[in-house]
């Protein structure tokens, strides 16, 4: 297994022909290629052919005059969700390493797009790395907010400031108790210096929101006849990008509304939904809050077929 993963690592990694690798080993090209055979069936060579990520120019410019932001990213819709998904988060990871500088304070919400962000991220430069939000208890397995909070600073060599607390309480109280623990209050406090953020957008559905599954019944409907139609980061927003102001925003552990207004900068990773998703990305757009949007070509055309509001 040794030898195969020697032969394996030069063929595939360094480049190196058949012929030279078989004068390395003093084996013939024939056992060579029987051996390339054998790794790739002994499962010590994964092959993994992706497609590049194919962008919109058109519609991005025509997205990012539309709403007025500093820079919009479109990439075509693929035929799988978790493919557009992907692509969504790729983009994302290889924006962020851009566009974020040395010493300067990132923060991350979470959602299976920022998931795949982190997953797609190979470089980044030195930073401090915040939670936004806390978890839900269905998103605690490998791959939610913290693992992806960890994995992005542990690629960047800086501290990372992860939310071990759920995203929702059932009370106000609760909630103020578990802000002033310790760990969390440190990801507290660095929220107004944050540089850049990068949040989701939810629509108000079992399908398309974080928040929304984690509510009663009663509280879903109560807030649906408050005009809710987005969520980002657990804070509501109407159709207008107004936002919605209840009980519940004391009892989300996250980042408020007027903390993320005043990050310079704001990125929106939203996508991979349906035409419900599609509105409140307009509906967060509105509200003021997104400098930077990442998106796919479908909710781009529903949202450049209808026109901005205010």
């Amino acid at each position: 297994m040794v030898r195969l993963a020697a032969i394996a690592r030069r063929f595939y990694l360094e480049g190196r022909s058949k012929v030279e690798i078989a004068e390395e080993f003093g084996l013939s090209r024939f056992r060579v290629a029987r051996d390339l055979e054998a790794a790739r069936a002994d499962g010590i060579v994964h092959i993994d052919i992706r497609l590049p990520e194919r962008l919109d120019p058109e519609r991005s410019e025509r997205l990012r005059e539309a709403f007025g932001l500093r820079r919009a990213i479109v990439v075509d819709t693929l035929e799988d969700p978790l493919e557009t998904r992907r692509a969504l988060g790729s983009v994302a990871a290889r924006l962020l390493a851009e566009i974020v500088r040395p010493d300067e304070v990132l923060g991350l919400a979470w959602s299976r797009g920022l998931q795949a962000m982190g997953a797609e991220m190979t470089e980044l430069p030195r930073c401090t790395v915040v939670q936004l939000n806390g978890v839900l208890s269905e998103h605690t397995e490998a791959g939610g907010s913290v693992e992806t909070v960890r994995r992005v600073a542990a690629l960047s060599g800086g501290p990372a400031y992860p939310i071990y607390a759920p995203l929702i309480l059932p009370d106000a109280a609760t909630a103020a108790t578990l802000r002033a623990d310790p760990g969390i209050a440190a990801a507290f406090a660095r929220f107004d210096r944050l540089t850049t953020a990068v949040v989701a957008v939810g629509g108000w559905d079992e399908r398309n929101s974080t928040v929304y599954p984690a509510l009663s019944p009663e509280a879903r409907e109560r807030y649906s006849r408050m005009g809710v139609c987005a969520e980002m980061s657990a804070q509501l927003f109407d159709a207008d990008g107004n936002q919605v102001r209840s009980d519940l925003d004391e009892r989300v552990i996250s980042i408020s509304a007027d903390q993320l207004r005043e990050v310079p900068e704001v990125v929106a990773v939203a996508g991979a939904g349906d035409e419900a998703k599609a509105l409140a990305v307009g509906a967060a757009l509105r509200s003021g809050l997104v400098s930077t949007l990442v998106t796919d070509s479908a909710v781009a055309e529903v949202l450049l077929a209808r026109k901005p509001r205010g």
